[in-house]
């Protein structure tokens, strides 16, 4: 055991005190050292004791003797024997006829456009979608086409998001860099569209529309086809449409929807049945009077009878007597005599 160090008298240079440190340290780690030896001493006993030390020496013989020799490579051939020979696994009776389940989801290419019939479907509002002409007076056009996907666009062909920078297109409604349209009448964030949104919802080029100052926005002319404008008209929202309206032959969709929803105007064929169903009203007015007429007529023959069946009546009673009633005189006998 290490006994305890005890403080001695103040040392009186700093070599002494370097010098008595160094004595002190060697004789604490020459202690150490001789309980540690002791220990392993005792340890090595108790493992010849128990026959360990002779066990683990007849097992480190065996793999040095195997390394000598070399281990054979295993061939490949036979580990497909071994999965080959192996039993087929157990499955029920039952499975054996159904069909193996495929959990794989393989979309056939060009479905959605094989599946689209041709015909657009937009759900009715609370209110009916109907254009005249002067909506149709409002639609815009552009000289030269409209490349989409570019501007705005990084290298990676992905939208650029900018918070700061970019400004907000009130038809998607994304603040996103490149060019904004800017309305002359109205000059808020209603008049801004991007380039994209204003061809295929209106069929506009956003770079002729900076070039003409006097140029209005869609929501100024009344058009607007977002869908929170058609919901304040109490229409409801019409969803991609573009690539549908493109195949139907029409320039944007604000096309599609002011063409084909216009009130139709009054053709001959609809005259010819106004008039043919005012004649018929006008017909059968005139059997109602008649009828009624007819029905005078008779109330008052009836009346008149039965004025005379009354004075009849009244007269058979005058003949009456109080107490009695008057004899009518017998008819005297017209018939001749023989002589």
């Amino acid at each position: 055991m290490v006994g305890r160090r005890t403080r001695g008298p103040k040392p009186a240079a700093d070599g002494d005190e370097e010098t008595g440190t160094g004595v002190n340290a060697t004789a604490e780690a020459s202690d150490y050292e001789q309980i540690r030896d002791q220990r392993i001493k005792e340890n090595k006993e108790r493992m010849q004791k128990l026959g360990i030390f002779d066990l683990s020496l007849q097992l480190k013989s065996k793999p040095s003797a195997a390394s000598k020799r070399g281990r054979p490579l295993k061939d490949p051939s036979d580990q497909t024997k071994t999965k080959t020979s192996l039993s087929p696994a157990r499955r029920s009776s039952r499975l054996k006829t159904l069909a193996p389940v495929s959990y794989v989801e393989i979309r056939p290419k060009g479905k959605r456009e094989s599946s689209w019939n041709g015909e657009i479907n937009i759900k009715e509002g609370i209110r009916p979608e109907i254009y005249s002409d002067e909506h149709e007076k409002l639609l815009g056009a552009c000289k030269e086409t409209w490349e989409l996907s570019v501007d705005g666009y990084g290298e990676d062909g992905k939208r650029i998001y900018d918070p700061v920078k970019g400004e907000t297109c009130h038809q998607c409604r994304q603040k996103t860099l490149g060019q904004h349209t800017h309305c002359c009448k109205c000059d808020l964030v209603q008049g801004q569209f991007c380039g994209d949104c204003l061809y295929m919802r209106y069929g506009e080029n956003v770079i002729e529309a900076n070039k003409n100052p006097d140029w209005v926005c869609p929501v100024c002319r009344g058009i607007c086809n977002c869908s929170l404008c058609r919901k304040e008209k109490g229409w409801e929202p019409t969803g991609n449409l573009y690539r549908k309206v493109i195949n139907l032959g029409y320039k944007s969709v604000a096309h599609y929807l002011i063409q084909t929803r216009r009130s139709q105007p009054k053709s001959e064929t609809s005259g010819a049945e106004e008039s043919m169903h005012d004649d018929m009203k006008q017909e059968t007015e005139e059997a109602h009077l008649t009828g009624g007429e007819e029905m005078e007529e008779v109330q008052r023959v009836d009346a008149k009878d039965m004025g005379n069946i009354d004075d009849t009546g009244a007269g058979v009673a005058g003949d009456s007597v109080e107490g009695g009633t008057k004899k009518k005189p017998r008819r005297r006998s017209t018939r001749l005599t023989k002589n």
